[in-house]
């Protein structure tokens, strides 16, 4: 027999092969470049390939061919393994911002009095000695040394391997987002995983919760990925393919067991829901977003959740979009469940880290919403955004607003590290109320307030589900939001009326890398809650999902 090799479209791949490029370059760079060097060239390693993923995006964009008369845009290419149609793109292009800005935050050094974010060495165990003195480099021959020959102190040392980390995520986020069949979709959720798991625990203060929530995240991540596995062999065994075209071919024919169709929907979706922090499936997220270092948990934070519900989308509108009225049902109780649960645990949280991972839930459960929107175009009324547009549009507005919220929260320290304890920040806002003032508007734009960017997101999800005729879901969302007006505005009110306490934490200044990733999510919240139109028309451009 004759092989014949696959058609691949180089520029339809190029962002894709440029973030995996960095990735690679940055292995050989950790293994023969000396120590020394090893942080600045890491860092523009993984900046250059983030930018130039970033521009052959829009490259990209601009030359999607139009399919089924302007409906959708983009191709197939690899064999089917790889989809770059328009969700896909405007996905890489948001992906890639967002790593930008979690790319800023890994190379913060000032806020810690020069010190990394992230542990010497990920075998350092907890309790180890951190402190600084003589001798103290970056680790070669003239470092301190304790007894049996291990380094005394840690607290110079760098852990560089977290830039091509990052970047094998990023990596696999945007494979994950444009995956044509459920094998590659599996292969780019490992690729994206994997690097998070090691990321997750290589904090260089409070190292037994970071290894902790590490393992956590591995543990529950391995279970998931085993359900994925099992959901795909049940829709091979339905349709006799792994492709999501051919799975949607065999639901429109309706000609395999049902039950084999359900059951495999079902635990596929269990571990997409898994990665989107959905309830039941959210247990590891305050855990991991506490423990986490807070960069990696800013960066985890907005771009999994991107590059995860891409993947919800996909598989759900293609896959098994004509059978929506089977699957419907689930997802309407996960989202009613992820709200509720997500506002109810986040309103007795102490610690900021945790207030946040449980808004991430309850926001979670407001972008499901906006997955019910789906209908017809034939049913779609004059003026109304699609359910795809409005989730897009929710996804850019949260992911900014993330990373610019943990960002400051990095800001406002004490001795044992960040003052993450929701008392520790009463009165900040009278001692630096820029820091305060940018911290609430990002809080007022997750708590859905008009003239931030939040509020456009949840009334578009909202009003596609609506339209939908998901009404009972939108009741739920709509008190969701108000009971998270009050854990938001409290914390606002902290910061600004509470009186300090009797030993305040300090308010640090950032490197310009972090400070202009503050100010960039900063000018967008604001100014996508008032001119929100250009990013919604772009959502709308990119079309449907191709099959």
């Amino acid at each position: 027999m004759e092989f014949t090799a696959p058609e691949i479209d180089w520029l339809l791949v190029s962002p894709l092969l440029a973030v995996f490029a960095a990735a690679l370059v940055g292995i050989a760079v950790e293994a023969f470049t000396p120590r020394s060097l090893r942080r600045p060239v890491q860092a523009g390693i993984a900046a250059v390939g983030l930018l130039t993923a970033l521009v052959l995006t829009v490259v990209v964009a601009l030359e999607l061919p139009s399919q089924g008369g302007g409906a959708a845009h983009g191709d197939v290419t690899l064999a089917g393994a790889v989809v770059v149609d328009g969700p896909a793109v405007f996905l890489w292009g948001l992906l890639a911002v967002v790593a930008v800005g979690g790319l800023a935050l890994f190379t913060e050094r000032r806020v810690d009095a020069g010190l990394p974010v992230f542990a010497g060495q990920a075998s350092v165990p907890p309790g180890a000695d951190l402190g600084g003195g003589p001798g103290i480099g970056t680790g070669g021959a003239g470092e301190a040394t304790g007894d049996g020959g291990a380094p005394a102190s840690y607290d110079r040392w760098e852990h560089t391997e977290v830039y091509p980390l990052l970047t094998f995520a990023v990596a696999g986020m945007m494979l994950f987002a444009a995956a044509g069949d459920l094998l590659t979709m599996f292969v780019a959720l490992e690729i994206l995983s994997l690097p998070l798991y090691l990321l997750c625990g290589l904090g260089r203060r409070r190292r037994l919760l970071s290894q902790e929530s590490a393992m956590k995240y591995f543990l529950l991540g391995a279970f998931s990925s085993g359900f994925f596995v099992y959901g795909a062999a049940l829709l091979y065994g339905y349709s006799g393919t792994l492709s999501l075209a051919g799975i949607a071919a065999a639901v429109g024919a309706g000609g395999g067991p049902t039950v084999l169709l359900l059951a495999g929907v079902a635990l596929v979706m269990v571990a997409l829901l898994f990665k989107v922090g959905a309830v039941p499936f959210h247990a590891w997220t305050p855990d991991v977003y506490q423990g986490a270092p807070t960069p990696v948990t800013a960066f985890m934070a907005a771009a999994t959740k991107i590059a995860a519900f891409g993947a919800v989308l996909r598989f759900l509108y293609v896959a098994v979009g004509d059978a929506r009225w089977d699957w419907a049902p689930l997802v309407w109780v996960v989202a009613i469940l992820t709200m509720l649960g997500g506002v109810v645990l986040a309103v007795g949280q102490s610690d900021i880290k945790r207030l946040l991972a449980y808004s991430s839930i309850a926001h979670t459960g407001f972008l499901l919403t906006g997955v019910l929107g789906l209908q017809g175009t034939g049913e779609l009324g004059v003026d109304q955004v699609t359910s795809l547009q409005a989730v897009l549009f929710y996804l850019a507005t949260y992911g900014v607003a993330t990373v610019g919220i943990f960002a400051v929260t990095t800001l406002v320290r004490d001795a044992g590290g960040e003052a993450s304890g929701v008392d520790r920040w009463s009165g900040v806002g009278r001692t630096s109320p820029l820091v305060a003032g940018a911290f609430a508007v990002f809080l007022l734009s997750l708590a859905g307030i008009p003239l931030t960017s939040g509020f456009v997101a949840k009334w578009s999800v909202f009003a596609s589900a609506a339209g939908a005729g998901a009404w009972p879901v939108v009741a739920v969302a709509i008190t969701s939001s108000i009971v998270a007006v009050y854990f938001y505005v409290r914390h606002i009110v902290t910061m600004f009326f509470a009186d300090p306490p009797a030993d305040p934490p300090a308010v640090v200044s950032p490197s310009p890398a972090t400070s202009v990733t503050i100010g960039v999510a900063l000018l967008a919240t604001v100014a996508l809650g008032v001119v929100p139109g250009p990013l919604l028309e772009l959502a709308g451009d990119a079309g449907s999902f191709l099959r």
